[in-house]
């Protein structure tokens, strides 16, 4: 006979049971933790500011046309997917550079905004304008501009230079504004019926 009995013994599969248990707990804790971990990495990436806030926080272009500050003016819309995907990098500009700079945003699909997009020939958006301390434009750029070029361009906005990325385009979101007679009336108080969605 063999006395080999002590593989199969009872203390020996319970320790065995009771370490399959352990590693398997620890398993799942630290799948638990890497979850948990993802999750807040992902979200705290994702937050990202909206339009509507930047817009709500801008300086009012009245108030950047008085101030004596230079203004980087954006034309922007809600459903301009260029537009959101600059906001993180505007707001971070913005956050850089409020105390030197005013960053107005004129929102197109406001028709109050019309004469502006008219004056700055807007016909894709984003639409950047920037102005000197006395309300004059220096320079202007279309669609999707890389941070670099836009922190280049707020230094020297900011210091009065010579921008170095005067007159730059890069993906934009078309838009257009029909401007037709709805009716023969010459009725003066009909001039705002003239815009065409």
């Amino acid at each position: 006979m063999s006395t080999d009995s002590s593989a199969n013994s009872p203390i020996q599969t319970e320790s065995t049971t009771t370490g399959k248990r352990l590693r398997n707990f620890l398993i799942a804790v630290v799948a638990i933790i890497l979850g948990v971990t993802l999750l807040l990495g992902i979200r705290s990436q994702t937050t990202t500011t909206s339009l509507a806030e930047l817009d709500s926080k801008s300086t009012p272009l009245e108030v950047a046309m008085k101030n004596g500050k230079p203004s980087l003016v954006e034309f922007y819309a809600n459903w301009c997917t260029v537009c959101q995907k600059m906001a993180p990098d505007i707001a971070q500009l913005k956050q850089d550079y409020s105390d030197q700079i005013n960053f107005v945003m004129l929102n197109v699909d406001n028709t109050k905004w019309l004469p502006e997009m008219v004056k700055y020939q807007v016909d894709g958006i984003p639409h950047f304008v920037y102005l000197d301390d006395g309300g004059v434009t220096i320079a202007e750029a279309i669609g999707d501009q890389p941070r670099q070029i836009m922190t280049s361009n707020l230094d020297a906005l900011a210091n009065n230079s010579d921008l170095p990325y005067a007159q730059v385009s890069g993906q934009v979101s078309e838009f257009s504004t029909r401007v037709a007679p709805v009716s023969s009336q010459s009725d003066p108080r009909s001039h705002g019926s003239q815009v065409v969605n």
